[in-house]
């Protein structure tokens, strides 16, 4: 019987290491296509006669084509905003206030860095089980679960203050029979 026990968990394994390497990816497998990926492909705008062929702008090499698809500017045209506005890098009049009031205890430069880096440093800190660490396991959720807000609760409390609150989903821990 130890004899049977033995054979049956190697093939197991066996069957296990067989399942793993089956993919049916062709670049996994090495396999060359022909084809052109159809999902690379966008269309283009249809081509546009100039007024003037005398004051054509000069070439770019490796620039935009007017002709190029744009889905960003596209989506915000659409949505009736301004497309150029993607691409220029100035602060428009009636943006101002909105940076006037976001910037009024000052601007760090570094603010994304400042914060990536005291992020990492909190998630050092409060890194979880020796097997989250062992096996590098994310424990960003688990780190910052003590600062994380019970909607429940907070809705429970807005509510008995007489604030106007909106339905809420059910809390999963209540059992309802």
């Amino acid at each position: 019987m130890r004899g049977t026990f033995g054979k049956t968990v190697l093939a197991l394994a066996g069957l296990a290491v067989l399942v793993a390497c089956e993919s049916d990816q062709p670049e996994l497998m090495n396999i060359k296509s022909d084809t052109p990926d159809e999902f690379s492909i966008l269309p283009t705008k249809p081509l546009e006669a100039p007024e003037d062929y005398a004051a054509l702008p000069e070439p770019t090499p490796g620039g935009r084509n007017l002709v190029d698809p744009n889905p960003q500017g596209d989506a915000v045209a659409a949505l009736g905003g301004n497309p150029d506005r993607l691409e220029r890098g100035q602060i428009y009049a009636g943006e101002q206030a909105l940076v006037s009031y976001t910037a009024r205890y000052g601007v760090a430069a570094n603010i994304r860095e400042t914060l990536a880096a005291e992020d990492l440093e909190w998630r050092r800190e409060n890194n979880g089980l020796l097997l989250e660490r062992l096996f590098n396991v994310n424990v960003y959720y688990s780190s910052y679960k003590p600062m994380s807000l019970d909607q429940h609760i907070e809705l429970d409390r807005l509510r008995a203050a007489g604030v106007w609150t909106p339905s809420a989903p059910p809390d999963p821990e209540i059992k309802v029979e």
